[in-house]
């Protein structure tokens, strides 16, 4: 539910927005290949690399997948089969989303997901997930935006594929008060040169009282390390077992080992942004008085403070 402040937003028991440390998803999506096992280690990972969240697609197949494709043929890793089946094949049912359930409680991670289908919402509302995701595809499905409003839980809307006018648009659908924005490029893997960072500060100008983040979908993590010093306060990566594993988005993912860095590095950078105040620090009065010739004002200022304090 919404924090008082309405440029805060509640993700479980973390809250999300500018002062507070950044939230940190690790994007499962659809990598663990419709493997119990695969997900698992990659909750395994998220968690051992100290992310808040990882995050899972539902979808129903039915719904989804249009039906010209139904009965089109392609190769997976399970041999040759029509595409409806192969999504079914990558589909958690609700007994293994119970299992995911108790193990990330077990590893004391938050889960939610990205439901594709109002039929999905209505799945996951039975495992009272901390927040919804929409994926940037679904920004413009107003009907899915309306039963994510409807459960009054925080809504993360990624941004990627849109106008602003679509953007605008899905915000009055789903409302401010509720929703956290992610500049996103949804290209797999995206460019650097269409990253478009500064987008983040376009956002929080145009969203004041929405907190603001970033989804990205680039390979290498530096530039996920500037959207956290350009103000982003949600951080979401896909993440996996291995790049070269079979599916879409493996390529474009990071891998155990690069996401203990990231999250390691984004810890670091939020906690050298400070507050803007410029100060002296008492560790620079060393350096101060052993390199600085001519005193200053400043001198003159601490003086003039130390007398002031009581003794």
């Amino acid at each position: 539910m919404t924090s008082s402040n309405n440029r805060l937003r509640n993700i479980g028991n973390r809250v999300v927005g500018a002062g507070q440390p950044v939230y940190v998803t690790g994007e499962i999506g659809i990598n663990h290949n419709g493997d119990l096992e695969n997900a698992f280690a990659l909750i395994d990972a998220a968690a051992d690399a100290g992310c808040d969240g990882v995050k899972f697609q539902k979808r129903t197949p039915e719904i989804c997948t249009p039906r010209d494709q139904w009965e089109i043929e392609r190769d997976t890793p399970w041999g040759r089969m029509t595409y409806i089946d192969y999504r079914h094949r990558v589909e958690f049912d609700e007994e293994q989303y119970a299992a995911i359930d108790a193990y990330s409680k077990k590893r004391g991670i938050d889960w939610f997901a990205s439901p594709w289908d109002v039929q999905s919402v209505e799945f996951l509302e039975e495992f009272d997930v901390p927040a919804y995701k929409v994926a940037s595809a679904s920004l413009t499905d107003d009907e899915l935006l309306r039963a994510m409003r409807a459960t009054g839980r925080t809504v993360i809307l990624s941004t990627g594929m849109s106008t602003p006018r679509q953007i605008r648009h899905a915000v009055e659908v789903l409302g401010s008060e509720n929703i956290l924005l992610c500049h996103a490029t949804s290209t797999y893997p995206a460019k650097a040169e269409e990253l478009n960072l500064r987008m983040i500060h376009t956002l929080q100008a145009e969203y004041p009282n929405v907190p603001i983040g970033y989804s990205g979908h680039e390979t290498g993590l530096q530039t996920t390390l500037a959207a956290v010093a350009l103000g982003a306060t949600f951080i979401e990566r896909h993440i996996t077992l291995d790049r070269a594993m079979w599916g879409s988005d493996q390529a474009a993912s990071v891998e155990p080992g690069g996401l203990q860095r990231l999250v390691r590095d984004i810890r670091v950078v939020e906690e050298s942004l400070g507050d803007g105040v410029k100060k002296v620090y008492d560790s620079e009065l060393g350096p101060m008085k052993k390199l600085r010739r001519v005193a200053g004002v400043v001198a003159e200022e601490q003086a003039r403070e130390s007398e002031s304090v009581p003794a």
